[in-house]
């Protein structure tokens, strides 16, 4: 069983930075894909960064480009998301995910329904 534990959220001043940590267990980083998604209310949830094709490919959307990234260590089993520059249009929970092309269709990076797995949620608020 993939457990997926955040960690990292909290209140930031715009301008300010974060690192969000997502501890896995149970999950060959090496052989699978991970991500972060972010959903604030009232919207549908987005993918900021992603980490696929065994670590040969990242995924951001133009929205984070430059300001936010992903790494993972894979002796830790943990995946980093560090934001840096962050705006009030940042705030939103932040959902690690990890996904198994063995078991689950691919449909992109930035696709939820690419991920097997998903962490209970991290609340990151940045006030201007």
């Amino acid at each position: 069983q993939v457990q997926l534990v955040e960690s990292g959220g909290g209140s930031v001043q715009a301008g300010g930075s974060l690192r969000l940590s997502c501890a896995a267990s149970g999950h060959t980083f090496s052989s699978n894909h991970m991500g972060w998604f972010r959903q604030a209310p009232g919207k549908e949830r987005e993918g900021v960064a992603a980490i696929y094709n065994r670590g040969l490919n990242l995924y951001y959307p133009d929205s984070v480009l430059g300001r936010f990234t992903i790494s993972q260590d894979n002796a830790k089993n943990t995946v980093y998301l560090q934001m840096n520059s962050l705006k009030p249009e940042d705030t939103a929970m932040y959902y690690c995910a990890a996904g198994d092309t063995s078991t689950k269709r691919w449909y992109g990076a930035d696709s939820p329904a690419s991920y097997n797995y998903w962490g209970q949620g991290t609340q990151v608020t940045v006030s201007s």
